[in-house]
Protein backbone atom coordinates (compact mmCIF):
# COMPACT_ATOMS: atom_id res chain seq x y z
CA UNK A 1 0.00 0.00 0.00
CA UNK A 2 2.60 2.37 0.58
CA UNK A 3 5.10 1.66 -2.53
CA UNK A 4 1.30 2.79 -4.20
CA UNK A 5 1.79 5.57 -2.68
CA UNK A 6 5.25 6.39 -3.58
CA UNK A 7 4.73 5.13 -6.70
CA UNK A 8 1.34 7.46 -7.27
CA UNK A 9 3.17 10.56 -5.63
CA UNK A 10 6.08 9.84 -8.60
CA UNK A 11 3.94 9.81 -11.12
CA UNK A 12 1.56 12.86 -10.38
CA UNK A 13 4.73 14.44 -10.27
CA UNK A 14 6.11 13.89 -13.55
CA UNK A 15 2.40 14.31 -15.34
CA UNK A 16 2.46 18.21 -13.62
CA UNK A 17 5.90 18.79 -14.51
CA UNK A 18 5.26 17.22 -18.57
CA UNK A 19 1.74 19.20 -18.27
CA UNK A 20 3.95 22.44 -17.03
CA UNK A 21 6.65 21.99 -19.34
CA UNK A 22 3.79 21.93 -22.55
CA UNK A 23 2.71 25.23 -21.70
CA UNK A 24 4.20 27.91 -24.33
CA UNK A 25 6.54 27.68 -27.47
CA UNK A 26 7.80 29.19 -30.25
CA UNK A 27 6.25 29.05 -33.74
CA UNK A 28 3.35 27.58 -35.07
CA UNK A 29 0.48 26.54 -32.90
CA UNK A 30 1.14 23.16 -32.24
CA UNK A 31 -1.46 20.52 -33.20
CA UNK A 32 -3.49 18.92 -30.41
CA UNK A 33 -4.89 15.27 -31.15
CA UNK A 34 -8.36 15.05 -30.27
CA UNK A 35 -10.56 11.45 -28.98
CA UNK A 36 -12.49 11.75 -32.30
CA UNK A 37 -9.13 11.69 -34.54
CA UNK A 38 -8.91 14.81 -35.01
CA UNK A 39 -6.38 17.98 -34.35
CA UNK A 40 -7.53 21.50 -32.31
CA UNK A 41 -7.67 22.86 -35.63
CA UNK A 42 -10.75 20.44 -36.52
CA UNK A 43 -9.33 19.81 -39.38
CA UNK A 44 -9.30 15.56 -39.77
CA UNK A 45 -5.69 14.37 -40.96
CA UNK A 46 -6.15 10.94 -40.30
CA UNK A 47 -2.24 10.44 -38.66
CA UNK A 48 -1.42 12.06 -35.29
CA UNK A 49 1.93 14.06 -35.57
CA UNK A 50 3.51 12.81 -32.55
CA UNK A 51 5.78 15.16 -30.21
CA UNK A 52 9.49 14.74 -30.23
CA UNK A 53 10.51 11.21 -28.95
CA UNK A 54 9.59 8.79 -31.54
CA UNK A 55 6.82 5.73 -31.85
CA UNK A 56 6.25 5.44 -28.09
CA UNK A 57 5.05 8.74 -27.68
CA UNK A 58 2.53 8.60 -30.48
CA UNK A 59 1.51 5.00 -29.17
CA UNK A 60 0.91 6.18 -25.76
CA UNK A 61 -0.85 9.54 -27.71
CA UNK A 62 -3.14 7.45 -29.68
CA UNK A 63 -3.75 5.32 -26.56
CA UNK A 64 -4.77 7.64 -24.72
CA UNK A 65 -7.19 9.13 -27.16
CA UNK A 66 -8.51 5.68 -27.37
CA UNK A 67 -9.26 5.53 -23.41
CA UNK A 68 -10.63 9.11 -23.21
CA UNK A 69 -13.20 7.49 -25.79
CA UNK A 70 -13.98 5.21 -23.52
CA UNK A 71 -14.52 7.04 -20.90
CA UNK A 72 -16.98 9.24 -22.87
CA UNK A 73 -19.26 6.30 -23.98
CA UNK A 74 -19.25 5.58 -19.70
CA UNK A 75 -20.72 8.87 -19.01
CA UNK A 76 -17.67 11.07 -18.45
CA UNK A 77 -17.01 14.16 -19.90
CA UNK A 78 -13.44 13.71 -20.29
CA UNK A 79 -10.93 16.21 -22.15
CA UNK A 80 -9.41 15.45 -24.45
CA UNK A 81 -5.28 14.53 -23.77
CA UNK A 82 -2.49 17.09 -25.06
CA UNK A 83 0.05 16.36 -27.48
CA UNK A 84 2.15 14.80 -24.88
CA UNK A 85 -0.72 12.36 -24.21
CA UNK A 86 -1.55 13.37 -21.03
CA UNK A 87 -5.53 14.44 -20.10
CA UNK A 88 -5.88 17.39 -16.79
CA UNK A 89 -9.32 16.38 -15.24
CA UNK A 90 -8.38 19.20 -12.92
CA UNK A 91 -9.52 18.12 -9.11
CA UNK A 92 -8.18 14.87 -8.82
CA UNK A 93 -9.31 14.28 -5.46
CA UNK A 94 -12.95 15.13 -6.35
CA UNK A 95 -12.41 12.72 -9.21
CA UNK A 96 -11.35 10.32 -7.07
CA UNK A 97 -14.51 10.22 -5.36
CA UNK A 98 -16.57 10.54 -8.54
CA UNK A 99 -18.67 6.94 -9.24
CA UNK A 100 -19.29 7.81 -12.56
CA UNK A 101 -15.97 8.32 -12.94
CA UNK A 102 -14.38 5.42 -11.16
CA UNK A 103 -17.09 2.83 -12.71
CA UNK A 104 -15.86 4.58 -16.21
CA UNK A 105 -12.67 3.72 -15.35
CA UNK A 106 -12.58 0.57 -14.29
CA UNK A 107 -13.99 -0.64 -17.39
CA UNK A 108 -12.01 1.59 -19.37
CA UNK A 109 -8.35 0.10 -17.59
CA UNK A 110 -7.47 -2.13 -20.50
CA UNK A 111 -6.91 0.78 -22.42
CA UNK A 112 -5.02 2.85 -20.42
CA UNK A 113 -1.25 3.02 -21.50
CA UNK A 114 1.44 3.89 -19.36
CA UNK A 115 3.91 6.82 -19.64
CA UNK A 116 6.81 6.16 -22.12
CA UNK A 117 9.81 6.36 -20.42
CA UNK A 118 11.15 9.13 -22.85
CA UNK A 119 8.06 11.15 -21.97
CA UNK A 120 8.26 10.21 -18.22
CA UNK A 121 12.30 11.36 -18.51
CA UNK A 122 12.13 14.24 -20.45
CA UNK A 123 11.05 16.91 -18.91
CA UNK A 124 12.40 15.82 -14.91
CA UNK A 125 14.29 18.68 -13.40
CA UNK A 126 18.02 18.44 -13.25
CA UNK A 127 18.80 16.67 -9.99
CA UNK A 128 21.14 18.02 -7.46
CA UNK A 129 24.62 15.30 -7.00
CA UNK A 130 22.81 15.00 -3.27
CA UNK A 131 19.21 14.41 -4.69
CA UNK A 132 21.05 11.70 -7.22
CA UNK A 133 23.10 10.15 -4.15
CA UNK A 134 19.68 9.77 -2.26
CA UNK A 135 18.42 7.79 -5.34
CA UNK A 136 21.41 5.75 -5.55
CA UNK A 137 21.17 5.41 -1.66
CA UNK A 138 17.15 4.24 -2.27
CA UNK A 139 18.01 1.71 -4.76
CA UNK A 140 20.65 0.06 -2.97
CA UNK A 141 18.25 -0.07 0.30
CA UNK A 142 15.48 -1.72 -1.73
CA UNK A 143 18.02 -4.18 -3.62
CA UNK A 144 19.48 -5.30 -0.11
CA UNK A 145 16.39 -5.41 1.90
CA UNK A 146 14.31 -7.38 0.17
CA UNK A 147 13.77 -5.76 -3.52
CA UNK A 148 16.35 -7.04 -5.56
CA UNK A 149 15.19 -6.37 -9.30
CA UNK A 150 14.70 -2.66 -7.57
CA UNK A 151 16.14 -0.41 -10.49
CA UNK A 152 19.31 2.10 -10.22
CA UNK A 153 19.51 5.38 -11.35
CA UNK A 154 20.76 6.42 -14.08
CA UNK A 155 23.97 8.85 -14.17
CA UNK A 156 21.46 11.83 -13.75
CA UNK A 157 19.36 9.96 -11.10
CA UNK A 158 16.36 9.23 -13.56
CA UNK A 159 14.65 5.84 -13.28
CA UNK A 160 16.41 3.14 -15.53
CA UNK A 161 13.04 0.80 -16.13
CA UNK A 162 10.16 0.53 -13.80
CA UNK A 163 9.20 -2.86 -13.72
CA UNK A 164 9.99 -4.50 -10.55
CA UNK A 165 7.80 -6.71 -8.32
CA UNK A 166 6.38 -3.72 -5.57
CA UNK A 167 3.71 -6.37 -4.02
CA UNK A 168 6.08 -9.26 -2.55
CA UNK A 169 6.31 -9.46 0.92
CA UNK A 170 9.98 -8.56 0.23
CA UNK A 171 9.71 -5.38 -1.61
CA UNK A 172 7.23 -4.28 0.82
CA UNK A 173 9.37 -5.13 3.67
CA UNK A 174 12.06 -2.81 1.75
CA UNK A 175 9.80 0.04 1.10
CA UNK A 176 9.42 0.12 4.76
CA UNK A 177 12.55 0.31 5.81
CA UNK A 178 14.28 2.30 3.30
CA UNK A 179 11.37 5.13 3.72
CA UNK A 180 13.61 7.37 5.98
CA UNK A 181 16.04 7.46 3.35
CA UNK A 182 13.59 9.29 0.89
CA UNK A 183 12.06 11.06 3.70
CA UNK A 184 8.65 9.56 4.45
CA UNK A 185 7.96 8.78 8.04
CA UNK A 186 10.22 5.94 9.75
CA UNK A 187 7.69 5.18 12.45
CA UNK A 188 5.26 3.26 9.33
CA UNK A 189 3.28 0.23 10.47
CA UNK A 190 4.40 -3.45 10.26
CA UNK A 191 3.73 -5.62 7.70
CA UNK A 192 1.37 -8.85 7.88
CA UNK A 193 2.18 -12.11 6.54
Amino acid sequence: MRTNRVLMAVVTASVMAITLAGCGGEGDTPKVPTAGGDTASGKASGKTTAPSGGDDVAAYVNAQREWVKCLRENGVDAPDPDAKGQVDFGDNAALKKNTKFLDASEKCASLKAAVPESLENANQPKLTPEQIKVKRDYADCMQKNGAPDFPDPGPDGTAQGSEWNQTSAGAKRATRVCAPIIGDPADQPAGKG
